[in-house]
């Protein structure tokens, strides 16, 4: 049997470390979540490796869902900028692993899981973990959780093809959203950059920070167009 703690570790020494993951408290973090109870059972050898895992399939022609890979989602969490006090709002949690990182960082988080069995994953494994600052919502990833705004930090686990509004508003004043932009402004496919956006006096204004990839999370697709 594969000895968890022990690849644990080595993704945080040979994954996180050298990829200026240096946030203390994240690491500890990371550290300490068995993300193989994140995945299906028969992914469970490939928890620890640096690549995105499926965590659903896709059925009836609606995408498959992804755990962003440990590199990605640390360094998009680190440029969050997460302190103690903050409330999150996790975008696309899936089976929870993101939500239970954030929960370890944050005053509370409110994920966000469009599939109903998904969100049931992931309020299961955050109950069976202990963690009570942290509470899954059924909907739509696009629309957020307008009920608990304003956050002080959105995260979106996966690419989009721009920052949304509808969760841009949901920031309070000086609240940061981070997300992999993956098109550029005519819509076309394109090397993902990390980008944090940031709310200063209602308006919202972002920038790259580094390259990274994730699968396009479902929901966000660009209202379409005429070409003339």
């Amino acid at each position: 049997m594969k000895d968890f703690e022990v690849a644990r570790q080595t993704m945080v020494e040979s994954q996180l470390r050298p990829s200026q993951v240096t946030d203390r408290r994240l690491l500890a973090a990371f550290a300490m979540l068995p993300r193989e109870r994140f995945v299906p059972p028969a992914k469970q050898t490939l928890a620890y490796m640096d690549t995105s895992l499926e965590v659903w399939p896709s059925i009836d022609g609606a995408p498959a869902r992804f755990l962003l890979a440990p590199v990605v989602l640390a360094r998009l969490i680190q440029l969050a900028a997460v302190e103690a006090n903050d409330a999150v709002l996790d975008i696309g949690c899936t089976t929870g692993y993101s939500t239970a990182v954030l929960a370890h960082l944050a005053r509370s988080v409110t994920a966000v899981e469009a599939e109903p069995e998904l969100a049931a994953a992931a309020s299961r494994n955050l109950r069976e973990l202990g963690i009570a600052n942290a509470s899954v919502v059924e909907g739509e990833l696009a629309q957020g959780a307008p009920a608990g705004a304003p956050y002080d930090v959105i995260l979106l686990n996966g690419s989009v093809p721009e920052a949304p509004r509808t969760l841009l508003v949901q920031l309070k004043e000086g609240g940061r959203l981070v997300t992999i932009v993956a098109q550029d402004r005519e819509g076309r496919a394109r090397q993902g950059k990390a980008c944090r956006f940031v709310t200063v006096e209602g308006e919202a204004s972002g920038l790259p920070h580094f390259d990274a990839n994730a699968k396009l999370l479902p929901g966000f697709a660009p209202a379409p167009c005429f070409i003339f």
